[in-house]
Order: structure tokens, then C-alpha cells, then sequence
């Protein structure tokens, strides 16, 4: 939900005359939630620690998903709409 967050919903909204957030609490903030995201996800773990990456031999679990996903719905909106958009969220207002 992160990623899907990041490209489509989370916005830091600025008032510029006086450089402080307009958007302080998690009511103006939008923030992903299982309802919106695709709910099949499938993850496979791996029984293989690895002693080099720290003491309990444990990995991270959704950062490594958070790499390529905003680029990726980016990049359908893209190829749906033929709109490049290059600042995130993308928002309806961005595609016209």
C-alpha cells in the first residue's frame, strides 16, 4: 500500500507564504490502505538467512517492492493515457 500511496495519493501540501503544511493530520494526509490495493499479492518466503546482512540473519519484507512501484503505475498511466507524468501523486488535474 505503500507504493500505490506514493504514486496516487500522498500529497505534503505547502502553504508558500508562510513555508508550513496545510495538511497536518492523516484526514488531509491520504494514506493507502489494504482496500486499495490489488488484493492479489503473493508472497513467497525463503528459509535462507544470511548471517552478513545482521545479527538474526532477518530481511526486510515490502521495501524492496517500494523500488520499482510508483515508476510502474507511472508508467501504465503512461501507456493508457499517453500523458508522461513526472510528479507524484498523479492525480486526475495532472492528466489534462
Amino acid at each position: 500500500a505503500w507504493g500505490v500511496g506514493l504514486a496516487l495519493m500522498e500529497e505534503a501540501v505547502m502553504d508558500h507564504r508562510y513555508g508550513r503544511y496545510t495538511n497536518h493530520d492523516l484526514a488531509n494526509y491520504h494514506v493507502a490502505t489494504s482496500a486499495d490495493v490489488p488484493p492479489a499479492i503473493d508472497v513467497l518466503f525463503i528459509d535462507k538467512p544470511d548471517p552478513h546482512l545482521d545479527a538474526i540473519g532477518a530481511k526486510g519484507l515490502g521495501e524492496i517492492g517500494l523500488v520499482g512501484l510508483t515508476a510502474s503505475i507511472a508508467n501504465a498511466v503512461y501507456h493508457a493515457t499517453g500523458k508522461r507524468v513526472r510528479e507524484l501523486p498523479i492525480t486526475p488535474d495532472k492528466l489534462i
